[in-house]
């Protein structure tokens, strides 16, 4: 039996040590870690390395539960899938596992709570927008690409391949604000 932790933070500026710690703490052999969100197992490749790798017996540890998904059906799916394999989860923070009949209907009840928080994080988000924008302070996310830039290397003559190698940006970043113009 092989204990397997699975960490996951939903940005890049967001910590993994605390939960790291945890699962070393609790004696994972073998600790994977993604920052990304858990909103869907889109781009989730760590942990479908884990759930791969698992073997009769092993089992698969988080810190929350929230931190396997934020979707109920997502999070049930990937308990399905652990099990298939002979297998099973174990939440540290509320302690529940899938070794016995009543951690499957505490893992169901968290799984719907996981995906409410998130349901009234989007919603605060959205409300925090619209008084923003009411207010005349909402300037919208962060340009995280130079906008001037890839237009003046478009007009220098550079290909949208080159430009997005100059500017560190994927193609199609570059197609969109040539594009907008």
């Amino acid at each position: 039996m092989t204990k397997i932790g699975y960490a996951r933070v939903s940005t890049t500026d967001q910590d993994l040590d605390v939960q790291l710690a945890k699962l070393k703490g609790q004696g994972c052999e073998i600790v994977r870690s993604e920052k990304v969100s858990g909103a869907s197992r889109d781009g989730r490749e760590e942990l479908k390395t884990v759930i791969d790798f698992l073997r009769p017996d092993d089992e698969l540890i988080v810190t929350r539960l929230d931190r396997l998904g934020r979707d109920t059906r997502d999070v049930l799916n990937i308990i399905h899938e652990v099990e298939q394999k002979g297998a099973f989860v174990t939440v540290l923070d509320p302690y529940v596992s899938t070794r016995g009949d009543m951690g499957h209907l505490v893992i169901t009840v968290l799984g719907m709570v996981a995906q409410m928080e998130r349901r009234f994080i989007k919603d605060r988000q959205r409300d925090g927008i619209e008084r923003a924008k009411g207010n005349g302070v909402y300037k919208g996310g962060k340009r995280r690409i130079d906008r001037d830039a890839v237009l003046a290397l478009k007009q220098e003559g550079m290909t949208p391949t080159q430009i997005a190698t100059e500017v560190g940006c994927s193609r199609m970043q570059v197609y969109r604000i040539v594009g907008s113009v």
